[in-house]
């Protein structure tokens, strides 16, 4: 019998920055998402915010199948020290057949070894999301990483236009229908997002949407 494979499910392997920001999204986007970390205290922060969370000691095959990651359409393999634990896994995912297979990669070389056995390669500290995207959508857009059909995160940089107002005031949610997960100013990231945080020329905001909706804002933020 063929095995099915969700197209709405997305196994996320690791909790740091990069596999927290993506977890978060998606769940907020109506995602079934299945979240897979073996430091337990990670875990403790979002156990209230994403459903379906498990503590591991480490991730086999067999983990992945009894999670259901197995039958996930989109895996993420968020494991950014261990570059050898990030390899199996990736290699174990990718041999059970996934029909998507995403991995976070260090250097150039380790990007390599990803895509050599079967994955796409993403480097989220270096140029989030530029193996994965379609290279630049335009010119306001440093960085575009697609999910799934429905489904983008964006690295766009704040112009003239929109600076010197505070999150609230962007009001980016209900206006583009797009959520702010991360501003990067000077080469930080700014994590939480307050209402009150006053966004300046120049920053970075990592939004999570729709295509449609990232384009409209895009084309909105041009000079």
């Amino acid at each position: 019998m063929k095995k099915e494979f969700d197209p709405n499910a997305f196994g996320i392997i690791g909790l740091g920055r990069f596999g927290l920001a993506l977890a978060l999204e998606l769940t907020a986007a109506g995602k079934h998402v299945i979240v897979l970390e073996v430091e337990a205290e990670k875990l403790d922060a979002v156990k209230d915010q994403i459903e379906n969370i498990y503590p591991v000691k480490s991730i086999t095959p067999e983990v992945l199948e009894e999670s259901g990651i197995s039958h996930c359409h989109t895996a993420i393999v968020c494991i950014g020290k261990d570059i050898e634990s990030n390899i199996l896994v990736t290699m174990s995912l990718v041999e059970l057949g996934i029909p998507r297979v995403i991995a976070k990669a260090t250097s150039t070389n380790h990007g390599k070894v990803l895509q050599r056995i079967g994955a796409e390669a993403v480097f989220p500290e270096v140029e989030m999301g530029t193996r994965l995207a379609h290279s630049l959508v335009s010119t306001g857009t440093l960085d575009f990483l697609e999910l799934c059909e429905d489904f983008s995160i964006a690295n766009i940089e704040l112009s003239s236009k929109f600076a010197d107002q505070s999150v609230a005031q962007l009001n980016l949610r209900k206006r583009y229908h797009l959520n702010i997960i991360v501003v990067i100013r000077n080469e930080k990231a700014i994590s939480d997002i307050a209402p009150d945080l006053v966004l300046e020329e120049a920053d970075v905001l990592v939004v999570g949407g729709s295509n449609e909706a990232i384009k409209k804002f895009e084309q909105a933020n041009e000079l």
